[in-house]
């Protein structure tokens, strides 16, 4: 099959894979129609090389139709359609039972102390192939794919494998009270939608942050009030302005460890890519290589008590943290990757046909997988107006 493989700092490409096969009695093989490009693949073709092998296969947000089932599958056959979560999850256990999925104690990876694995994502999270490829091996059939209807197109539900759960997940946790204020930093795929979500759960005011003009028009057409990063030099204080003073009762940090704004985090994060992958993962897990300036400035626009969400991914096991600040505000910090399976019975009667998200049309590149290493170079350079991008294989 082909497949999207990585090969090294910014460089991804198409190569010719053996295909997946059967390995477990409750393995399904799916035939994969859709794929996205995640943010969080950006970490990968800039930052975490030092836990990929060339050749391994990246991608985690798949859908696509049953193509075989184990001889212990019971309720998927050959020709369904399904949505493949990125939390490899068993469904099962104590923590998936809590609805805590990318807690799975099945797949938890315990040689690197981290939580359950993940399709497409570093020896990290269990270094299992991904789904940017034409195929895809998924354990645990009867629990793990989501079944979808036939009919409506893949865009309406391929977002139910990251980008909804962790958007639904983000607002959930920021526990914004009817009415009140989120301020969402950083417009990409997950802030855009988490923007979507806040606006359809009430939120009374939604501001967005971010540089990037067609992102900022793109959340304005939608209702939110879009802050543009480079007119303000304070960000906090635009958002205190639009709250009364105090700031808005909740913030989403929707960045991660790749924040706008932080050149010696950025040399050190640039430092750390050229150091020998030994070397380097020593140094990612025992120092502070995250650029922090996104956290920083939820801190500083959260109200009094209010509620900090982070759903950008950060990896620095020695980032400074201002304890006193967070302390002081008495704020709630609530973070973690998405628990897909938790949220699906509450976004699945959403995906209607009215389409109040605006999950159709939500990407703005539809390519072939052929062309995954150039979607990869213009979403890293933020070109053309890319926002998502869906790879057909």
């Amino acid at each position: 099959m082909r497949a999207l493989t990585w090969q090294g700092r910014r460089d991804v490409r198409i190569e010719t894979v053996p295909d997946p096969r059967i390995k477990e009695p409750t393995d399904v093989i799916v035939r994969v129609t859709s794929t996205g490009i995640c943010g969080s693949d950006l970490h990968l073709y800039e930052i975490l090389g030092p836990y990929l092998d060339p050749g391994d296969i990246l991608g985690h947000e798949p859908m696509g139709i049953i193509e075989e089932t184990g001889p212990e599958v019971r309720s998927l056959s050959a020709g369904d359609r399904v949505v493949v979560p990125f939390n490899v999850s068993c469904g099962e256990c104590f923590m998936c039972a809590q609805g805590l999925h990318s807690q799975c104690e099945t797949t938890q990876v315990r040689d690197r102390g981290t939580g359950a694995s993940l399709f497409g994502y570093t020896k990290l999270y269990g270094q299992v192939p991904g789904g940017q490829a034409e195929y895809l091996r998924v354990p645990f059939g009867d629990k793990l794919p989501v079944k979808v209807p036939e009919g409506p197109p893949d865009e309406r539900f391929v977002y139910l494998s990251d980008v909804l759960p962790t958007a639904w997940q983000a607002v959930e946790y920021a526990g914004v009270p009817s009415g009140g204020s989120l301020t969402v930093l950083g417009l990409g795929p997950i802030g855009d939608m988490a923007c979507r979500v806040a606006l359809h759960r009430g939120a009374g005011l939604v501001i967005g942050v971010d540089l990037v003009p067609e992102r900022l028009d793109r959340a304005e057409e939608r209702g939110v009030k879009a802050l543009d990063l480079r007119e303000h030099d304070d960000v906090a204080d635009a958002v205190r302005e639009l709250t009364d003073g105090r700031g808005s009762d909740a913030v989403i940090d929707a960045v991660g460890m790749e924040a706008h704004g932080a050149p010696v985090a950025k040399a050190g994060q640039w430092a750390t890519g050229l150091l020998p992958g030994r070397v380097a993962r020593r140094v990612m897990e025992h120092v502070g290589v995250d650029r922090l300036q996104a956290f920083y400035t939820a801190i500083d626009a959260v109200r009094r008590g209010g509620t900090i969400s982070l759903a950008g991914v950060y990896g620095g096991m020695a980032d400074p943290v201002p304890m006193l600040t967070l302390f002081d505000k008495q704020i709630q910090l609530r973070m973690g990757q998405a628990n897909v399976h938790r949220w699906v019975d509450d976004i699945l009667p959403v995906l209607t046909d009215a389409d109040p998200l605006g999950v159709e049309g939500f990407a703005t590149h539809i390519m072939r997988l052929e062309k995954g290493p150039e979607a990869y170079a213009m979403f890293q350079a933020k070109a053309d107006g890319m926002v998502k991008t869906l790879l057909k294989p």
